[in-house]
C-alpha cells in the first residue's frame, strides 16, 4: 500500500557509479558496440546509450563507470547488465562482483499549496538557505541531516537532490514539511 503522504513523490533521475573492470580499451568498444560513442577530444569516456531501459553510460578506460536515466533498480540492473554483457561480447572481462552503486537520486514532489518564499527564506536558518529571485526561481534549502538538497517553489513543486535511497530523500522531505509548518 502506498503511503498517502508520499503519494506525489516521484523519482525522475537516479544516476550510479562505480567500477566494472579493471581497464577498458574505449576505442575498441566503442567501435564494436552499437549506440556507443567516444570522442576523445570532447570527453575522456565512451558515452554508451541504451534503449531498454533507456539510460546513458559514461564509460571510462580506468574501467569505472557512471549510469544516469535510470528511474528505479531494476533499471539500473538491467541496464548494469546490458553494459556488462557488452563488455564480455567484445572481449573484455569484466570483475566478477562490479562495484556499481546509486550516488544520487533526483525526486519531485508536490506540497499541493502556494509556499510564500521571501517569508520562508527568512524564517528558515539563513546558512541552509539561498533565496535570490533575481537570479533564480525557486528557493535553495540545504538539509544536513539527510544530506538533501531542496529546491522549492512557490507553487509547491519541490525538488529533491542529494539523496541515496528513497528512504533519505523520505526523510529529508519529512524535516521540510517539519520546517514548513513552522513558517505557517
Amino acid at each position: 500500500m502506498i503511503d498517502k503522504k508520499y503519494e506525489s513523490l516521484k523519482i525522475e533521475n537516479i544516476v550510479a557509479s562505480g567500477v566494472i573492470a579493471e581497464s577498458i580499451d574505449l576505442v575498441e568498444f566503442s567501435g564494436k558496440v552499437e549506440n556507443c560513442e567516444l570522442n576523445k577530444k570532447r570527453f575522456p569516456g565512451a558515452v554508451y546509450r541504451i534503449a531498454d531501459p533507456k539510460i546513458a553510460c559514461l564509460i571510462f578506460s580506468s574501467g569505472k563507470v557512471v549510469i544516469t536515466g535510470v528511474r528505479n533498480d531494476k533499471a539500473l540492473a538491467d541496464g548494469l547488465a546490458i553494459v556488462i554483457k557488452s563488455l564480455r561480447d567484445v572481449g573484455i572481462e569484466p570483475l566478477k562482483v562490479p562495484r556499481v552503486a546509486i550516488t544520487n537520486m533526483v525526486c519531485s514532489y508536490n506540497l499541493d499549496r502556494y509556499i510564500n518564499l521571501n517569508k520562508l527564506a527568512v524564517t528558515l536558518n539563513v546558512e541552509n538557505v539561498e533565496y535570490e529571485p533575481e537570479q533564480f526561481p525557486g528557493l535553495v534549502y540545504r538539509i544536513k541531516d539527510p544530506k538533501i538538497v531542496v529546491l522549492i517553489f512557490s507553487s509547491g513543486k519541490i525538488i529533491l537532490t542529494g539523496g541515496k535511497t528513497l528512504e533519505d530523500v523520505k526523510k529529508g522531505l519529512d524535516v521540510l514539511e517539519k520546517k514548513l509548518e513552522s513558517v505557517r
